[in-house]
């Protein structure tokens, strides 16, 4: 029952911190350099441009964000390593198996919760792969990027 308790009430406090520190910034745009082609035909038609590069790159299946899983990847490695530590912290403690492994359980939920919770609070990542297909995307239209905002 106390195992429960604390499975429950651990998901309970990982499931809240998730949804209140799981931000994801807007997506950034290249900055571009005030070359022959973009004096040439003006900032609005060069965002339209850069508008182009970008609906094509999403098009192409590419996503502004890198979408990595941080909150799976911090519960998954904060509970076995919480669980790993319970056991053998159990072990050596001098408890039998059944006690050592409850104290495993009791571990991993608490572990998962906080691994969960630094995956939500780590920011979101840019996707490498989309920016180089708009820079490239920009660059065959004769603009050039000298960053991203």
């Amino acid at each position: 029952m106390r195992i429960f308790t604390l499975l429950t009430l651990s998901t309970l406090v990982a499931a809240l911190a998730t949804g209140c520190a799981t931000t994801q910034q807007a997506p950034s745009r290249p900055l571009l350099y005030p070359n022959a082609t973009f004096n040439k035909i003006g900032q609005a038609a060069a965002d339209a441009e850069v508008n182009a590069c970008l609906a094509s790159a999403q098009a192409a299946g590419l996503s502004p964000m890198a979408q990595n899983n941080s909150v799976a990847q911090g519960a998954a490695s904060g509970g076995m390593m919480a669980g790993v530590a319970g056991v053998v912290g159990g072990l050596v403690s001098g408890r039998n198996l059944e006690s050592s492994l409850a104290q495993a359980v009791a571990g991993a939920a608490v572990g998962g919760a906080v691994g969960a919770t630094g995956g939500a609070m780590r920011p979101a990542q840019a996707n490498p792969l989309y920016r180089n297909f708009v820079q490239r995307c920009i660059s065959e239209k004769g603009l050039e990027s000298i960053g991203w905002n």
